[in-house]
């Protein structure tokens, strides 16, 4: 048997291998897509990508043996044990992981609709009407989606406003915005388990941070009780939104012209 021959058969192994991985991966994000398990299982595949790159450039290559000891069975016992115990917080620092944009394709929502909605919001303020508008950026909100009234409606200031006008079907839960289409209504959101919240913070408020602590999503919530207009976003509040702020953070966040999320103000 020639060499290449030799050669070629060693190759062949590591061809099926790979073609199999990535069969089982493809799968896996075809049957994840369009919910918060992309940007989970994205963020768990960059943090296995750079753990094995410390495996093999600095245990390997630079012989650091205490290291290798380290990573034993008994290590691999405990870092199970830290997964299960802070496994909301890994599950979180996973999902920010999967948001960093040498990762993923930035998906933006249409300049158009960023007035529209900034229009319905103090409209309803100045009606004294509560609102919950969730826009949908990279990770999918399919379970969320599922779980309300799913549409697929051109999105505009008057719209909107009928979504929550009192006594309407749809008012109680949160729009979700796709795009610049309105895909779902009255949808039911995680809320924060977060503990430093002020008191006059309502479930509306809950909510709008707690879809944002699992996805990279943004909320816009009004406050029926105060006319106030909030943005949640990355798990952070800010209260009290003038107009104009509202329109400049919709505009950079959701074309990713910042990467700040907003300071947290519970005031």
């Amino acid at each position: 048997m020639t060499l290449a021959a030799l050669q070629w058969q060693n190759v062949w192994p590591a061809l099926i291998e790979i073609a199999l991985l990535f069969s089982v991966i493809y799968a896996v994000l075809r049957f994840l897509q369009g919910t918060r398990g992309t940007g989970l299982l994205r963020g768990l595949v960059f943090f296995l990508l750079m753990a094995l790159l410390v495996v093999v450039f600095l245990v390997e290559k630079l012989q650091l043996l205490r290291i290798e000891f380290l990573m034993g069975g008994d290590t691999l016992i405990f870092f199970l044990f830290i997964v299960v115990l802070f496994q909301p917080e890994i599950r979180r620092l996973l999902l920010r992981m999967g948001e960093a944009p040498v990762l993923r394709m930035l998906l933006h929502t249409q300049p158009s609709v960023v007035p529209e909605i900034v229009d319905a919001m103090y409209t309803l303020a100045e009606k004294k009407m509560g609102a919950l508008v969730v826009i949908e950026r990279e990770v999918g909100l399919g379970t969320v989606i599922e779980g309300g009234t799913q549409l697929d409606a051109t999105i505009s200031s008057e719209f909107i406003v009928t979504i929550f006008w009192p006594g309407t079907p749809l008012h109680d839960g949160a729009l979700i915005i796709r795009g610049n289409r309105a895909v779902a209504a009255g949808c039911l959101l995680p809320l924060t388990e977060q503990s430093g919240l002020a008191k006059t913070l309502g479930t509306r408020h809950r909510a709008a941070i707690g879809i944002t602590e699992e996805s990279d999503a943004l909320s816009v919530v009004v406050s029926e009780e105060t006319q106030r207009v909030s943005v949640a976003y990355r798990g952070q509040l800010r209260v009290s939104v003038e107009r104009d702020q509202l329109r400049r953070m919709l505009e950079e966040i959701l074309t990713e012209s910042v990467t700040s999320a907003p300071a947290n103000t519970h005031s």
